[in-house]
């Protein structure tokens, strides 16, 4: 059968799809796609970038470069992205040429934090109460009313704690405000109580354009220094919270109306009740690493699903097939403290235990905080796949010279 419906034809494996960006989420996307007889194209202001790797074709430009966007979207059958800082103008100019999942509305409403705390609110979804601010001021009088602890985030460009300062007085604001007017070029901010969580948690989403709906299992992310570390799933909560937070990443992904993959980032805060309380944090319509785990543990990726939905396809079964749990490997691993610069991690040495997966991202330079690869572990409850994962990425440092 080769379409869904007349409306919402069947982008049939053998045509081209393109995505803009160019990191490991592109790589990941063009690998499932390449998996299922598809075509890639991938744009990215960097030549040889992860995705551009394993596309057929790469275009390296600017994500501001229109032009070269419309002859991308000319070349191919339907775009998608990787990357929240798709300029508008560029996805609508792409749009007008070809079907652009999800929508670019569905991107400036996400990719902008105070449209998306407003868009949240405004639908009834629970999120931490907050405040727009655009100058230090306004910023003092946010600080009066949420109160203290807060948290000051840059509208736009933030993500791995990039622009964000904890004020733990009054006292703080100017200093966290001239710190968010240097990070990034931010001039917007919004100030957000602070919430008392126990854990942080995440749901990736796929829905079709026809609004078929599948969830993966609800995660357990655990951060250091913003960045995320360690993601355990099945998350370590009550049966309610479980359902609580699948229920309320499918009812955002409909209200957003999204065709594709939506990550929904929650934090889970103990107030006596069986299912607790879930603030939503932040929302990204494209895989996230948090979803990584289900490349070795599900029948079908996040990846392979944002493909299904971009396509139109029907989408696959997302059960969790065993507990699992995923580690971040950054780029300090190739250059810890007492260590040569180009030493490399002892890959044998973390992939000795044979229920270990290796992923690397294709990056040519390893820095410190720069998300390098990731190592999956799976096993029979998700505190064992823990212990697993950990020991593995301990051992890639183990028998480096110091």
């Amino acid at each position: 059968m080769a379409s869904t419906s007349a409306r919402y034809p069947v982008i049939t494996p053998g045509k081209t799809i393109g995505i803009l960006g160019g990191g490991q989420l592109g790589r990941m996307f063009a690998i499932a796609a390449r998996r299922m007889g598809y075509r890639v194209h991938a744009l990215d202001p960097a030549p040889d970038g992860p995705t551009g790797q394993v596309a057929d074709v790469e275009w390296s430009a600017p994500y501001d470069d229109i032009d070269t966007a419309r002859k991308l979207a000319q070349a191919v059958d339907v775009v998608t992205f990787e990357f929240e800082n798709i300029p508008y103008e560029t996805l609508q100019a792409v749009a007008e040429i070809v079907p652009v999942h999800p929508a670019p509305l569905v991107l400036d409403t996400t990719r902008h934090r105070l449209r998306e705390k407003i868009f949240l609110s405004t639908h009834g979804f629970p999120v931490a109460p907050f405040r727009a601010v655009s100058n230090v001021d306004e910023l003092s009088q946010a600080v009066v009313a949420l109160g203290t602890p807060a948290v000051l985030k840059t509208a736009t460009f933030g993500y791995d704690g990039k622009g964000q300062s904890k004020l733990g007085s009054a006292a703080d604001a100017p200093a966290a405000w001239s710190a968010l007017t240097r990070a990034l070029g931010g001039q917007m901010g919004v100030l957000e109580a602070w919430v008392p969580f126990t854990r942080e948690l995440s749901v990736v989403v796929a829905r079709s354009i026809t609004g078929q709906i599948c969830c993966f299992d609800v995660a357990e992310n655990l951060h250091t220094n913003h960045i995320l570390d360690l993601t355990v799933v099945p998350a370590r909560i009550s049966q309610a919270t479980r359902k609580a937070a699948t229920d309320l990443a499918v009812s955002i992904a409909r209200s957003l109306d999204v065709c594709g993959v939506l990550a929904v980032e929650l934090f889970h805060v103990d107030d006596g009740t069986p299912e607790g309380r879930l603030i939503v944090n932040e929302l990204a319509p494209r895989p996230h690493n948090s979803g990584h785990f289900s490349l070795d543990a599900c029948l079908t990726s996040q990846f392979e699903q944002q493909l299904r939905a971009v396509c139109h396809l029907p989408l696959g079964d997302a059960q969790l097939l065993r507990p699992a749990a995923m580690a971040n490997l950054l780029g300090d691993l190739w250059a810890e403290p007492g260590t040569p610069s180009s030493a490399e991690p002892d890959w044998a040495a973390a992939l000795s235990d044979p229920s270990v997966t290796l992923h690397l991202y294709g990056k040519t330079e390893a820095r410190p905080g720069r998300k390098m690869g990731h190592l999956t572990a799976l096993s029979d409850t998700p505190e064992s796949a823990l212990a697993k994962v950990l020991a593995a990425r301990a051992r890639l440092a183990g028998s480096r010279p110091r």
